[in-house]
């Protein structure tokens, strides 16, 4: 990865698109400490050092956002709401005709979804900026700092439109920056964002794991903790690249004097076939009821279960249903994403077959079966890496946002290794020296 890297940087076009995003993802950490208008910052900080990282319901959108949303900066919002309507639109492609035909036309057709992504963007970045305005002048974004609901010492109508406005913006200039990367950087523009914003998590929650430790002043802490991310992020990388090949092999057709076909590839089905977002679908469903017992008021029975049993990450319940959420929303994932039919009727089309299997309704019935049989592994797999920040709080003491958690290394590792191979194949492009030499 760094001779990728050193050879790109010895590329001139390709130096200036390195130097390009090296200075968005600049602008974009500046603006994750800009607060927002309304806001008493040293009650912000108050109350952040009075959590001292237990950010409780939050964390995970905190963590998305680079730490930026507990301060209530122009950025608070990070890139989740890109995400969510992202995510939005592709369950709709299924279900929706219209974006189903969209999606077959081609660039016109993505150009298209791209931009009602962008409209879904604003509104969800609307939604989430009242929420998350509403919370913190309730006092109930930090629980437990004497001075929570002082985070908003105006709360007129006008300072609240004001910072909802500001937020919303705030996401549109992120998707911008995304876009850029996407355009004149090195491509995959709000991937590397959410890269920027949950690797720039990392010092911080490790150093906090240094100081809380009582081995040796919390350095054998700090090296086993260090040792075991090593081994983590190398077991995801061989997991992460691990696929089936099934063979596909096109038949020879002749026109004229001239043979087309008769070429051999492969469908190449990865173990982790669904990729990060089973673990963001359990984690979002989780978070649902515990936020509904944070608002509601009282003490009902419901709301002194949810609260015993869905909020404690070291609960049994807790791990036991955010495991089978896991592995329920891998299967359903693969299953919206991928359909063999289709895949099977474009293989008849132009020709080809898998050897040993029938064209047309054996082939689609031969991929569901071993889609299915690989993705058992990989949801399993998928739930076993979510579970790491449980393991740690119950070894270290550490909080939920466990810096090697499952859902970080899983986005870490996986944009960075595509990263690196559109780096790779950018310079293939560049150093191709033809048939003849």
């Amino acid at each position: 990865m760094l001779t990728a890297f050193a050879r790109a940087f010895k590329t001139p076009d390709l130096r200036k698109k390195l130097l390009f995003t090296l200075g968005i993802i600049v602008v974009y950490r500046v603006g994750t400490h800009i607060p927002i208008p309304g806001v008493d910052y040293s009650n912000v900080q108050t109350c952040i050092d009075v959590a001292k990282g237990n950010q409780g319901l939050f964390g995970l959108v905190n963590m998305f956002s680079g730490g930026a949303l507990l301060q209530i900066t122009i950025f608070a919002l990070g890139i989740m709401p890109y995400i969510t309507a992202s995510i939005i639109l592709q369950l709709l492609t299924v279900v929706i005709p219209r974006l189903e035909a969209l999606k077959k036309e081609g660039q016109a057709g993505t150009a298209k979804i791209t931009q009602y992504t962008r409209y879904l963007t604003v509104a969800l970045a609307i939604l989430q900026g009242t929420g998350l305005v509403a919370t913190a002048r309730s006092g109930a974004l930090f629980s437990g700092c004497p001075v929570a609901s002082e985070i908003v010492p105006d709360q007129s109508i006008f300072v609240t439109i004001t910072m909802v406005v500001t937020m919303t913006a705030g996401t549109a200039v992120v998707m911008w920056l995304g876009e850029l990367i996407t355009d004149r950087g090195i491509g995959n523009g709000m991937s590397i964002l959410m890269f920027i914003s949950i690797a720039a998590t990392f010092p911080s929650a490790l150093w906090a794991i240094k100081t809380q430790g009582d081995l040796a002043d919390g350095w054998i802490e700090f090296g086993t903790v260090i040792a075991v991310g090593l081994v983590m992020v190398a077991l995801v990388v061989f997991v992460e690249q691990a696929q089936r090949r099934i063979p596909v092999q096109y038949a020879k057709r002749m026109i004229g004097r001239r043979s087309y076909g008769g070429t051999s590839t492969y469908i190449p089905l990865k173990v982790n076939q669904a990729g990060i977002i089973p673990v963001i679908f359990a984690s979002s469903l989780l978070y649902i009821p515990a936020l509904i017992a944070q608002f509601s008021g009282g003490t009902s029975g419901w709301k002194t279960w949810i609260e015993a049993n869905l909020t404690k990450g070291d609960h049994p319940i807790y791990i036991t249903t955010y495991f089978l959420l896991i592995v329920f929303f891998a299967f359903f994932y693969v299953a919206i994403s991928f359909n063999p039919e289709e895949v099977a009727d474009n293989m008849k089309k132009y020709g080809g077959f898998i050897p040993g299997i029938r064209a047309g309704r054996p082939t689609a019935e031969y991929l569901s079966y071993v889609l299915n049989r690989i993705t058992w592994p990989g949801s399993l797999y998928l739930g076993l890496i979510a579970l790491v920040p449980t393991m740690a709080l119950v070894g270290f003491g550490a909080n939920q946002n466990f810096p090697f958690g499952g859902t970080s290394i899983l986005i870490i590792v996986g944009v960075g290794l595509e990263t690196v191979k559109q780096i790779e194949s950018q310079l293939q492009q560049r150093n191709y020296e033809g048939f003849l030499r």
